[in-house]
């Protein structure tokens, strides 16, 4: 998703519903996405949705161990929107610059004229500047298709903040605000809508401010309990942590004090930021939710249980779906992450101070600055391939 959702993306005052403004059922989609071969690797054809699987009941004696774990959390598969509607449907989105990509790659669908329909939009063409008009364009072209995919899914929308901003909180305030204005212009309502902000301090800060005003923001890119930590202070909705890439790093590097501590007590350093952030956001009452992504293999997801939301991959997810071994005769489904796992955890001085800048950066090791870093360049990256694009299609034909 997740992109979840990757669209990893309504209400998120409880970890029972993920993003989703009301559990209804959503709109047939095979009659409005065409389903071509489709590359899951290739990221500028990515199209991702948050999905929840609604077929299963919730377990009432193993019948799938998808049933157990729902119990316990979240389960949202991380998936490419084409793969699979009938048997996992969509229940949220996230809209991206890798989004829009995948939908200019594609034949005539709703969304590639929610684009050329940007593409034409006369204010975004009467602005003088090329640069001014370019980010009109870019703009418009993700609200649009957030409008389109607010319309087949009952839940939030996420929208992908430029992350050339990363470092500029007002410029991060003031691109959100733009947006949700545009949305608005839309009808698309802001409790329809999440902003997905890198986790650097000047984001966490942007959160702070968008969040005084209503606004509910998802930090992403977190590798450190430093960024847990100051994003629940921040008030963030959605903190995003990946345990498979710190996982990878911990593997071939050294040098992180945070990793390290992790691996000399035998935990895996991912499963064990995950437990640090969610016992400090439910042991100090931080609003916050957090969501798990980057999960390998099953036993991932079951050492997860008790979060609020972990977004699966197809593989994985389908895998949980089809076995129906009783829970006591091959796994035991422990809720790991609780009330009562927040209360009996203790934290050190150190990580119970107000975070500011300065103990944010000392506190950053290299895994959490080098991860942040690399995905913060991928979304730029992505965002580039989209105004070059856009630079060459406009104005677009027959609008």
């Amino acid at each position: 998703m997740a992109a979840a959702a990757s669209l990893h993306t309504a209400s998120l005052s409880s970890s029972s519903t993920l993003l989703q403004h009301n559990r209804r059922s959503t709109l047939p989609v095979r009659s409005v996405f065409p389903i071509p071969a489709f590359n899951s690797r290739r990221s500028c054809t990515q199209i991702r949705a948050s999905f929840t699987d609604f077929s299963a009941s919730p377990n009432t004696g193993g019948r799938t161990e998808l049933d157990a774990l729902s119990r316990f959390s979240e389960v949202v598969p991380d998936t490419v929107v084409f793969d699979d509607f009938e048997r996992f449907p969509p229940t949220a989105a996230t809209v991206s610059s890798s989004l829009l990509l995948g939908i200019c790659s594609l034949p005539d669908t709703a969304f590639k004229g929610a684009v050329d329909t940007a593409l034409a939009d006369k204010h975004c063409y009467g602005l003088e500047s090329p640069e001014a008009r370019m980010t009109c364009f870019v703009n418009k072209a993700l609200v649009n298709v957030g409008g389109e995919l607010s319309k087949l899914v009952p839940g939030r929308v996420s929208t992908e903040v430029d992350a050339r901003l990363a470092y500029d909180t007002h410029a991060i305030v003031g691109k959100v605000e733009n947006l949700l204005n545009m949305y608005n212009s839309i009808d698309v309502p802001a409790e329809r809508l999440l902003f997905k902000i890198p986790a650097t301090w000047q984001g966490i800060e942007a959160a702070r401010l968008l969040e005084s005003e209503g606004i509910q923001t998802h930090m992403t890119f977190v590798y450190s309990f430093s960024q847990a930590a100051a994003a629940a202070q921040a008030g963030a909705s959605v903190i995003q942590i990946f345990v498979g890439r710190l996982r990878d790093w911990a593997r071939n590097h050294s040098g992180d004090p945070e990793i390290e501590a992790a691996v000399k007590r035998g935990e895996d350093p991912g499963l064990a930021l995950v437990t640090k952030a969610y016992n400090y956001i439910h042991k100090y009452g931080h609003k916050s939710k957090l969501m798990v992504a980057s999960v390998r293999n099953k036993q991932d997801v079951f050492n997860l249980l008790g979060v609020d939301y972990i977004i699966t991959p197809l593989k994985i997810l389908q895998a949980l779906k089809e076995s129906t071994t009783p829970d006591d005769d091959k796994y035991t489904f422990v809720e790991r992450l609780s009330s009562k796992s927040a209360a009996a955890y203790n934290f050190t001085e150190e990580e119970l101070v107000k975070w500011d800048q300065l103990k944010f950066a000392s506190a950053m090791g290299p895994a959490a600055l080098e991860l942040l870093a690399a995905g913060m360049d991928g979304y730029s990256e992505q965002a580039k391939r989209v105004e070059e694009l856009f630079g060459k299609i406009w104005p677009p034909p027959n609008v």
